[in-house]
């Protein structure tokens, strides 16, 4: 597995994170271990988590494997901003929060130090610079190495950036956004921002939950059981009603064709177009089992030729909204 900066920071990461959201609910700690087993065998050294999953068991299963490891060999990622508290303090990017959420993780993770620690959604009710100010602390005290955000839009990615820059404090340098063959809205402004500032971005859910594996197929009217689309089990991607359109089929279509002219999986496929998408750093890859592992993992050590990007990306393009496909087709003087 080939290595990447995570933005314009000198921190290495393997092209392929593994996200452990699963561990604790969908995998056992036994199960959770051989699969972060697995994945450093490959060849893997970036593992996301959040203090959230499984309410805090994903962080412990992922300490207990920790301690019998090398772990300056790794990068670990987690995320906070929500928590299984009922208090007024218990949730948000407030000092007092970020203070409690860090050292709880760092207990469960049995480690002194994290690699990247993350937003995972912006706070509209906390002054910007409270962030900013207690995170960069948290840099300089070297409890905290990194600092990245997840679910931010443009404004607020770009805003804390500058307003980074103005104090001389520690910037972002990763976004981690839903983004996947179907799911291309951060196209618009994220991309663009990440690319200019140095931002890498790690996305989440790149299998969109399991659709672009394989198992969905134009002509279906519901999803098939025990899938996570069945009954609306992740509400986060939408509903089976809002996501089925001709776009959909056309994506999928268009994936199961590429998949079988160059003998990959779907998710393979599905995986290697994140790969080589400006501004992607590391795609985040779950799995419950050492089989949905090894699949994903063949993500890499290979690579989609233009022609095959080119139609994967059709496949998927949208009109763009105004001033965006105004801009895109503007030259640079107009008459009007």
């Amino acid at each position: 597995m080939d290595f990447r900066y995570v933005g314009s920071s000198g921190l290495k990461v393997s092209e392929l994170c593994l996200g452990t959201m699963t561990f604790g609910q969908e995998a056992d700690e036994p199960t959770s271990h051989a699969l972060l087993d697995r994945y450093v065998e490959a060849g893997g050294n970036f593992i996301d988590t959040a203090d959230v999953y499984g309410g805090g068991a994903s962080e412990e299963i992922i300490g207990s494997w920790l301690s019998r490891v090398s772990r300056d060999d790794l990068v670990v990622a987690t995320k906070f901003f929500w928590s299984t508290g009922t208090g007024p303090n218990d949730n948000g990017a407030g000092r007092k929060h970020i203070l409690t959420a860090v050292r709880e993780s760092l207990r469960r993770l049995r480690t002194d130090y994290i690699d990247l620690y993350q937003i995972h959604a912006f706070d509209e009710g906390t002054a910007i610079e409270e962030t900013l100010s207690t995170l960069d602390g948290l840099v300089r005290s070297g409890l905290v190495r990194h600092l990245g955000v997840s679910n931010y839009a443009a404004w607020q990615l770009q805003k804390s950036l500058d307003v980074a820059r103005f104090r001389g404090w520690e910037p972002f340098v990763a976004l981690q956004p839903l983004y996947n063959l179907l799911d291309r809205d951060i196209e618009h402004e994220l991309v663009p921002v990440s690319l200019n500032e140095g931002v890498g971005i790690i996305p989440w859910a790149p299998l969109r939950g399991g659709w672009l594996t394989g198992k969905y197929r134009r002509g279906m009217t519901q999803a098939p059981a025990d899938t996570r689309w069945e009954a609306d089990k992740q509400p986060w991607l939408g509903s089976w009603e809002r996501s089925v359109d001709e776009r959909t089929w056309s994506v999928t279509d268009t994936l199961l064709a590429v998949a079988a002219e160059v003998d990959r999986t779907p998710a393979q496929v599905a995986v290697r177009w994140l790969l080589q998408r400006p501004s992607v750093t590391s795609p985040i890859i779950g799995a419950r089992s050492r089989a949905q592992l090894d699949d994903n993992l063949g993500a890499v050590g290979w690579s989609l030729d233009e022609k095959s990007m080119d139609r994967l990306t059709a496949a998927g393009d949208q009109p763009l909204p105004y001033p965006y496909g105004y801009l895109a087709g503007s030259p640079r003087r107009r008459n009007q």
